[in-house]
């Protein structure tokens, strides 16, 4: 009997003692062993065994990459304006050793420097540059952290401001401006448009102005051409209409034909005029009408021959 229960307390310390120097150590984490409180060496995913009442697990270090959530805290800007900034810190050991051995909290060191960094950074800066330029501070922040945090084994990969939020009354001032800046704007657009207006309008009525003068510079060639013209014709009926009374007059006979028409046209006319007036009217010459009504004779006479 007493010799089951030994095996048993044999079997329960051997089990004990197994679970004690077996380690199995997960992927993307590094245990630190230490020997007799002195380094041993590091172990890397997979199943170890350690010295047993020798060896032990002194660190546990992740090698994941690491989202580190910086407090909030207030910086001074150039221009002596409060704002209060918070972001977030990525970093990854790639050192386990100097991780444990380099500092005693690499996550509170690595915050309190982004801090200390943030604040120096934004103290160089002005409050309107601060909102455009996070860009800058960040990739400056990360410089400083990378060459700090070396000596750690601490990689920081990037830093990002989540936040810079002015005072209250700094942001009812920032409001105030934009108010104007909006007010300002507003007014030199519409002063812009009142005067494009004006100036399509000028144009319009200085066009208007060109098309009528064209218009009446065009019709008043087309009215000169056409009293030319009717001129030219004129002229031309008138030239051949003295030729042929030329011609006429050339032809036997031509000069009594003239000088009856001439005749019986004074008196057709001299007729009208007595027809027309109470008073009796004579002509001056009545030798003339004499001579006149002889030809006139004269011709009858001859036409009936």
């Amino acid at each position: 009997m007493i010799n089951y229960v030994l095996l048993y307390l044999i079997v329960i310390v051997a089990i004990a003692v197994l679970f004690k120097i077996a380690v199995v150590v997960p992927e993307k984490e590094s245990y630190i062993v230490e020997r007799l409180g002195k380094y041993a060496n590091t172990l890397e995913a997979g199943f170890h065994l350690l010295v047993p009442f020798i060896d032990r697990v002194a660190y546990k270090q992740t090698l994941k990459e690491e989202a580190l959530d910086v407090d909030p805290q207030v910086c001074i800007t150039a221009d002596n304006v409060q704002v209060q900034v918070d972001g977030i810190l990525y970093l990854r050991i790639f050192d386990p050793v100097k991780a444990s051995y380099g500092i005693e909290n690499y996550r509170y060191a690595v915050a309190q420097l982004a801090k200390t960094t943030m604040r120096s950074q934004i103290g160089k800066m002005e409050l309107d540059k601060t909102f455009c330029g996070r860009e800058g501070i960040n990739d400056s922040i990360v410089r400083a952290l990378d060459e700090a945090s070396d000596n750690w084994g601490i990689k920081v990969t990037r830093y990002e401001i989540r936040d810079i939020t002015p005072s209250h009354t700094i942001l009812e001032a920032m409001e105030s401006q934009m108010r104007a800046e909006r007010e300002k704007r507003a007014n030199i657009l519409s002063s812009e448009g009142k005067q494009q207006a004006r100036i399509n309008i000028s144009l319009g009525k200085k066009q208007e102005a060109i098309n009528k003068a064209l218009g009446e510079k065009e019709r008043k060639i087309n009215i000169a051409e056409g009293k030319a013209r009717a001129i030219e014709i004129t002229s031309a009926a008138t030239a051949e209409g003295l030729q042929l009374v030329a011609e006429a007059l050339a032809t036997p006979g031509g000069e009594t034909a003239m000088k009856i028409r001439l005749a019986e046209n004074y008196i057709a006319r001299f007729k009208e005029l007595m027809k027309n007036n109470r008073i009796s009217i004579y002509p001056k010459d009545v030798a003339a009408v004499a001579s006149l009504a002889a030809i006139l004779k004269k011709a009858h006479d001859g036409g009936a021959k």
